[in-house]
C-alpha cells in the first residue's frame, strides 16, 4: 500500500512538473544585439535617463568603440535645472517632476556633455549606493512651487544678474545629486564632460523619435502631448505597421531601440514578460483595461504567463488607448532583440532598468503584440530605419 501510494505521488508531481512546463513560456534567440549590464533606478523616477544612457551605451558597442557606464545623475542634474527654468518661465504649466524623455539624454549629452558613472554616482551624498530620490523631490518640488505659482511682482537676482532661486535650486541637488565635474582623468586622459562626448564620435542629430498616432498626419512630426515631454521634443508619426517595420529592421541590422511604453497594465508582470492574449481579450479592446482583459484570477496573475495567442491591435484601438489615458507614457526600456516562444510567438528582448529583478535576472520580454499595442515612442538612430521610410519622412 505504501509503495503504491509513493508510485501514486511521484507520477502527481511528475504530472504537475509536466504541466508547469507546459504552461510556461520558454524562448529562443532569433537575434540579439550587444548591450551593457543592468542598471537599478531604485527609488527614483529616472527610467528615461537609465533608458536612454544604455542605448547610446549599446550604440557604441556597435560603432565598435567599446564598453562604457555613463553617470546618469550627471544628466539628471543638469536636466532637472533645465526643467525647473522651464516651470517657472511658464508660471507652472510646465510640470516640475523626476520623469523625463529620451531626448533629454541627446539634447543633454550635446549641451552638456557626459561623464563616466564612477565621477557621479547615485546615492553617495546621502551613503547608499543607489539612488532614493523621494526626499529631493519634497524639498526641490516645494522651492519650483514656491516661484513658479507664487504671486511675485518680480523675481530676485544677484548683483551680476543671476536669479536667485535658480542658485537656490542648484544647490539643492548639489546636495542630494553631488557637484558636476568640471574635469576628470579617464584612463590617463583628462576631459571635460564636452570633450568627453566629443571624444566618442556620437552625432546627436543620428538619432531621432518615432511614434504611431492618427491626431496628426502619418510622415510629419509633432510634440507628443505628455507632461514628461516637456521640452517639446519632436517625433516623427507613421502608420503602426511601418513603426512595427522599424523595430524589426533595427534589430536584424545590428542597431537596439530605446522604448517608451506603458507598463502599468496586468500584461506587463513582474517576473518578465509583457503579452497581450487574444483568448481573454474578445474581439474589442475599445472601454476596457488588461485588468479586464485578462479574465486571470488572483492566483493566476502571480504565476509566469503561459504561451497563447496574442491579440493584434488596431491603429484605431492605439488611438483609443491614448486618448482615453489607458496608454500612458509610464516607462522607458532598451530593446535589444527579438525572440521566440515554445509557439513560434515573437518578442522583443528588454533590458530594464530595475535591478537583476523578475525571472529573467533584469531582462524582459515584450510580445510583438504588446509592444504594438503599447507603445508611447521610440528613440533610433536614422540609419536603423528602412529605407522606403526614411524616404517618407525626408530623412537623410
Amino acid at each position: 500500500m505504501k509503495k503504491i501510494f509513493v508510485l501514486a505521488l511521484g507520477l502527481f508531481m511528475a504530472a504537475g512538473v509536466m504541466a508547469q512546463e507546459e504552461n510556461s513560456l520558454e524562448f529562443s534567440v532569433v537575434k540579439e544585439n550587444p548591450i551593457t549590464s543592468i542598471k537599478n533606478q531604485n527609488q527614483a523616477g529616472t527610467c528615461w535617463c537609465y533608458s536612454s544612457l544604455a542605448f547610446i551605451e549599446s550604440e557604441l558597442l556597435r560603432m565598435g568603440k567599446g564598453e562604457y557606464d555613463f553617470s546618469e545623475m550627471f544628466i539628471v542634474h543638469n536636466t532637472y535645472l533645465d526643467r525647473a527654468e522651464k516651470a517657472v518661465r511658464t508660471h507652472g504649466d510646465v510640470s516640475f517632476a523626476q520623469g523625463g524623455s529620451f531626448y533629454d539624454v541627446i539634447y543633454g549629452m550635446e549641451k552638456f556633455g557626459l561623464v563616466p558613472e564612477a565621477e557621479m554616482r547615485p546615492g553617495v551624498m546621502y551613503g547608499k549606493e543607489l539612488s532614493v530620490h523621494n526626499e529631493l523631490s519634497a524639498v526641490s518640488d516645494a522651492v519650483v512651487a514656491a516661484i513658479a505659482k507664487g504671486k511675485h511682482r518680480s523675481l530676485q537676482s544677484d548683483p551680476e544678474g543671476n536669479m536667485l532661486w535658480k542658485k537656490c535650486i542648484e544647490a539643492i541637488h548639489d546636495v542630494y545629486l553631488g557637484v558636476r565635474p568640471e574635469s576628470f582623468t579617464y584612463e590617463g586622459k583628462e576631459y571635460t564632460p564636452k570633450s568627453f562626448y566629443e571624444s566618442l564620435g556620437l552625432n546627436a542629430s543620428d538619432y531621432v523619435s518615432l511614434t504611431s498616432f492618427t491626431h496628426y498626419p502619418f510622415y510629419t512630426t509633432f510634440a507628443l502631448e505628455i507632461p514628461d515631454n516637456w521640452r517639446w521634443a519632436q517625433s516623427y508619426n507613421l502608420p503602426i505597421d511601418e513603426l512595427m517595420e522599424v523595430f524589426d529592421n533595427a534589430i536584424m541590422e545590428g542597431y537596439t531601440v530605446a522604448w517608451g511604453s506603458d507598463v502599468s497594465e496586468k500584461g506587463f508582470t513582474r517576473q518578465g514578460t509583457a503579452v497581450l492574449p487574444e483568448d481573454a481579450a474578445g474581439t474589442d479592446l475599445q472601454g476596457s483595461d488588461m485588468a479586464k482583459w485578462l479574465n486571470l484570477t488572483e492566483e493566476e496573475k502571480k504565476n509566469t504567463p503561459r504561451p497563447t495567442t496574442q491579440k493584434w491591435c488596431t491603429q484605431a484601438e492605439r488611438q483609443l488607448g491614448y486618448d482615453n489615458w489607458e496608454t500612458t507614457d509610464d516607462h522607458g526600456m532598451l530593446i535589444y532583440g527579438i525572440a521566440k516562444d515554445q509557439n513560434g510567438t515573437e518578442y522583443y528582448m528588454v533590458k530594464n532598468s530595475w535591478g537583476e529583478a523578475g525571472t529573467y535576472k533584469g531582462h524582459w520580454y515584450a510580445s510583438k503584440a504588446f509592444v504594438r499595442y503599447k507603445t508611447m515612442n521610440i528613440f533610433v538612430h536614422k540609419n536603423a530605419i528602412p529605407k522606403e521610410i526614411r524616404k517618407k519622412l525626408n530623412l537623410k
